[in-house]
């Protein structure tokens, strides 16, 4: 996708997002707590059935089940040798179940260790995303999307080796602390994080998860303020409470909707959502943004 192609898009705005993909697979059999990535893999015809749905749904941009397919992630299920070929196959799922009907931007997270302590080298770290970030785009993806970072370092750092491929890459922070859910685990604001993460050469900026989208509509706004690129969210289905031992989320569809709207009031560009959606919330968003 080109500067001019990204500009049209966003021109467009809001643009409609999926949503959660781990509760869609589990729902498909994949156990509580295990690790879809390697599905792409082992149930591959699961994981296209998930990208359709939110195709089906009206989601403009779809993401992949790569989330947790970074090497140094993989290396903890004995899998990081396969980390290419895992990408790759999430990548080319979601671009066969959206054909010309959506874009595809691979999902790119943390790498589960902390870099400012040491636990994992910069120069290994470099090389988990860029590996990662190629794999993504030989499969077929538009665009990347580095998502749920709390660390500003290791975002910014994904971000540039992210950028290697050439493609759009969306940076997305998780605010989930203090006293006002506004800053990530590692106390980094919108303001911060908006400084860095453009200064690094992203595309866009924007949230993930952590909150429902009441708490997302003043970081939307914070980050407005802050930058003039285009803005991600992608809240949850308010706050889980646990039901028989599960997490449950009760916000519905049609009240996630109506609070997402308030979301492009806000400024956000690309409007999605995470845990506790479905393809039920997106379409009742797209419902809305007609």
């Amino acid at each position: 996708m080109t500067r001019e192609e990204w500009t049209a898009l966003c021109d467009a705005a809001p643009v409609l997002v999926d949503g959660a993909w781990g509760t869609q697979l589990q729902a498909r059999g994949l156990p509580p707590g295990e690790g879809s990535d390697r599905w792409n893999d082992t149930h591959p015809d699961d994981v296209k059935e998930v990208a359709a749905s939110y195709v089906n749904a009206g989601s403009r941009i779809i993401l992949t089940n790569t989330f947790g397919a970074n090497r140094i992630m993989l290396d903890g299920h004995g899998q990081g040798a396969r980390a290419a070929e895992i990408n790759r196959l999430g990548a080319a799922l979601s671009r066969a179940a959206a054909g010309d009907r959506a874009l595809v931007f691979g999902s790119m997270g943390p790498c589960g260790k902390m870099l400012m302590m040491g636990d994992v080298e910069e120069d290994a770290l470099w090389a988990a995303f860029t590996e990662q970030a190629a794999a993504l785009q030989a499969g077929g993806a538009d665009g990347l999307v580095i998502e749920t970072m709390a660390a500003l370092d290791e975002a910014v750092l994904a971000v540039k080796a992210a950028l290697t491929t050439g493609l759009p890459v969306v940076a997305s922070m998780v605010y989930d602390s203090g006293a006002d859910k506004d800053r990530t685990m590692m106390g980094v604001t919108p303001e911060q994080a908006a400084e860095a993460l453009v200064a690094a050469g992203a595309w866009g900026i924007g949230a993930n998860c952590g909150q429902g989208p009441e708490g997302f509509i003043p970081i939307c706004e914070r980050y407005r303020q802050a930058c003039d690129v285009p803005i991600w969210m992608k809240p949850n289905a308010g706050l889980p409470v646990m039901v028989d031992g599960q997490a449950t989320y009760e916000m519905t569809p049609p009240e996630f909707a109506d609070i997402a709207l308030r979301l492009r009031d806000a400024g956000a560009t690309f409007i999605g959502g995470c845990c506790g959606t479905s393809p039920a919330f997106i379409s009742a968003l797209a419902g809305r943004l007609q």
